[in-house]
């Protein structure tokens, strides 16, 4: 099966099949949590989520959830509705482990995820500039959550100075992509032509949203840039190219959601494939639907692909 041709129709009766494998969410019983506790889920409860674990929804990507996704819930909220989705990987935003702030509370972060048995992968965008104290913070923060990637926006003259803590905290940095507004990386290109002079530890965080913005195709973009590919967030819009963002739910945007999936698993991509969601609005103030939808979609997908 060509799954580049698959219809519409076709393509989400799989994405329907692999709504039907994921775990069940209770949203009331997730938002009602006592989340000033200190005390994360039990790692039991991770383990019960092996029942959910079928040939269906068992993946060869990392499939997470970018905690920006999540931003107004605490850290306990976002581990609950991980485990509730049978996901075992998430970058953390500022709001869940404050980046270049407070060493301490960034490893308690770390921490209770790794007892939660949550693989953390990256952070959200760290800005970096040319200023030997504050890299410094960002790197001790990162060297206490146990973090092997760090998803940054570093300034342009920063790079001599990003690149010696690079070696010496042997930390990877992954560049984010921002589309058409951002002036410093709005697509891959900019980031990869930044970076590819210094250590190769120095890579990308591709985002897929931004980039469909931009003149340049995503899957052109993981393909070339896959040496140094390091973090990439996955999401879904509705803006044409050269427009403002109009997020959606995975699936019902213009995003070629299989095409940048296959891309992946043809590179061997390794790192998170991060779920991005910033749909809001009226009726959209609790964000955990629309993750558990563009998780679903996401299944559903590479089930067709597996099956392609």
């Amino acid at each position: 099966m060509n799954v580049s041709s698959l219809s519409r129709r076709e393509l989400l009766k799989s994405v329907a099949a692999g709504l039907a494998a994921a775990p069940l969410l209770n949203v009331s019983t997730l938002l009602g949590a006592d989340t000033s506790s200190s005390t994360a889920p039990s790692p039991a409860s991770a383990t019960s989520l092996a029942a959910h674990d079928t040939p269906l929804t068992r993946s060869p990507l990392k499939l997470g959830i970018a905690s920006i996704s999540l931003k107004n819930l605490s850290l306990d909220a976002v581990i609950a509705t991980l485990h509730r989705l049978g996901l075992e990987y998430v970058s953390l935003y500022r709001t869940h482990a404050p980046w270049g702030g407070d060493v301490d509370a960034c490893r308690v972060a770390g921490e209770k995820l790794r007892a939660a048995r949550i693989h953390l992968m990256a952070t959200g965008v760290v800005n970096l500039p040319n200023d030997e104290a504050v890299v410094r913070k960002a790197f001790e923060t990162a060297k206490a959550a146990q973090l092997p990637v760090m998803t940054c926006r570093p300034n342009r003259d920063a790079f001599p100075l990003i690149e010696r803590f690079v070696k010496e905290y042997n930390i990877r940095l992954a560049i984010h992509n921002h589309g058409p507004e951002d002036k410093l990386y709005p697509t891959p290109k900019e980031a990869w032509d930044a970076a590819e002079k210094y250590d190769e530890r120095i890579g990308l965080c591709i985002d897929v949203g931004h980039t469909s913005r931009t003149a340049m195709d995503p899957v052109e973009a993981i393909e070339k840039y896959t040496s140094r590919l390091y973090d990439l967030h996955i999401k879904d819009t509705v803006a044409p190219i050269g427009a403002e963002d109009i997020p959606v739910e995975l699936g019902r945007g213009r995003m070629k959601v299989a095409a940048i999936l296959q891309a992946l698993i043809k590179v061997k991509y390794a790192g998170q494939v991060g779920v991005e969601y910033e749909v809001e609005g009226p009726g959209k103030e609790d964000p955990v639907p629309g993750v558990a939808e563009s998780i679903g979609f996401l299944r559903g997908v590479l089930s067709t692909l597996k099956s392609a």
